[in-house]
């Protein structure tokens, strides 16, 4: 196959998702969920006037004169007196405003009088009072499907009692690395070999999705055991990666595994550096990355196709946070026929500055940066104080 610029992969993708359905869970089970149906307030918010500061209830008519306190009104406590002429009640924050007040004088800018009333320091105040519904009306929409749910938003799904939440079901994921030099964290590789760290970066990075992930080990560099391991995850799971074996060596069986269990492969290279042996293919049961054998461009791919696509499947549009800063010093390539993907470092003093990176396997490099700088087809130099965009990783 030809190799495709990312957009076009990109939309190949994307247009290949399904969605998982929803499911009702607890809310506070919700955190990192995409909300799949709209939160309505029960309740207006405040559902009373309240005040906002601890004072003194009283008529802003009467602001300059000596006050008499006929009440202690304390949080939680509704008030059992009318505010009269020249009266005020002593009031703490969060507590309900009575009738016949319509400000509350901060409690440091009064002062008590021989006689036990109170005055008024200055002669203006603001209201203080934080007026019934002024946030939040009964039957309002407080949160809208399809956002990804955030500390505060269960906190926004307590205060109207929301407490059964309407998510988008987990993506199940099957995660395999391919790979006879591989052997697992745990052991002491041996002569030409090394650690599998793919599948353990690719399961942080579904998790960070807001997905569920399921390993599969290692599929030696045989065809039947390689087949036997991609035919079972296909069937247990929405999405699977397959990570190495895509590219042309003699030893790569994935596409041809692909192919033999019934896969339709929609591209296999991609424009883009790292990560060009990129493989998407879908099935009836499935949607299958084979992703590359190399670290960073396994970590980039996920985070740049696979990572939107697992947000759609759960009813989320993905729109990743993006600073833009100057560059602190030139950038230069050699080569501009892919798009570049460049891991860089903010500095203290707001500016980027690409980070050592010795390629593709180069994973602590990601460890060292704050993000990734995309630089288009055809470009190869950014100057110093060119204004990038940085995609935080």
């Amino acid at each position: 196959m030809e190799m495709i610029p990312f957009e076009k992969a990109c939309n190949i993708v994307m247009n290949s998702a399904f969605t998982t359905g929803t499911e009702i869970i607890s809310f506070t089970d919700s955190l990192n969920r995409v909300l799949a149906g709209a939160v309505i307030s029960d309740m207006d918010m405040p559902p009373f006037n309240k005040s906002s500061v601890d004072g003194f209830a009283i008529r802003k008519s009467d602001i300059g004169n000596d006050l008499e306190i006929i009440e202690t009104i304390p949080a939680g406590f509704h008030p059992q007196k009318s505010i009269g002429t020249n009266q005020c009640s002593r009031i703490m924050t969060g507590a309900p405003v009575p009738e016949g007040a319509d400000c509350v004088l901060m409690v440091e800018d009064t002062e008590m009088l021989p006689s036990g009333k109170i005055k008024f320091k200055y002669i203006f105040t603001k209201e203080n009072i934080a007026l019934r519904a002024e946030d939040v009306k009964k039957g309002d929409v407080v949160l809208e499907p399809g956002r990804i749910i955030r500390p505060q938003d269960i906190a926004v799904m307590a205060s109207v009692g929301h407490t059964l939440v309407m998510v988008g079901k987990k993506p199940r994921i099957g995660v395999i690395s391919s790979g006879s030099e591989l052997v697992e964290p745990g052991e002491k590789p041996g002569r030409s070999q090394i650690r599998n760290s793919n599948s353990f970066q690719q399961m942080a990075q579904i998790e960070r999705a807001g997905a569920s992930g399921k390993y599969y080990g290692i599929a030696r560099d045989d065809e039947e055991i390689t087949f036997s391991i991609v035919e079972k995850a296909i069937s247990e799971n929405d999405l699977v990666l397959i990570s190495g074996g895509v590219s042309m060596g003699d030893f790569d069986f994935v596409p041809s595994v692909l192919e033999r269990a019934r896969v339709r492969i929609l591209f296999s290279r991609v424009a883009i550096q790292p990560g060009k042996p990129t493989t998407f293919g879908v099935h009836n049961n499935a949607i299958i990355f084979g992703l590359p054998g190399n670290p960073v461009s396994s970590f980039i791919v996920f985070e740049f196709l696979v990572r939107p696509l697992i947000c759609k499947m759960m009813g989320h549009q993905w729109k990743p946070l993006e600073i833009l800063l100057p560059m602190k010093e030139k950038f230069s390539r050699k080569f501009a026929e892919r798009m570049a993907f460049i891991p860089v470092i903010i500095t203290e003093d707001g500016m980027v500055l690409p980070a050592e990176f010795h390629g593709s396997a180069h994973i602590s490099a990601l460890s060292h940066s704050d993000g990734i700088v995309t630089l288009p087809y055809g470009i190869k130099t950014i100057e110093k104080g060119e204004i990038v965009s940085v995609r935080q990783i």
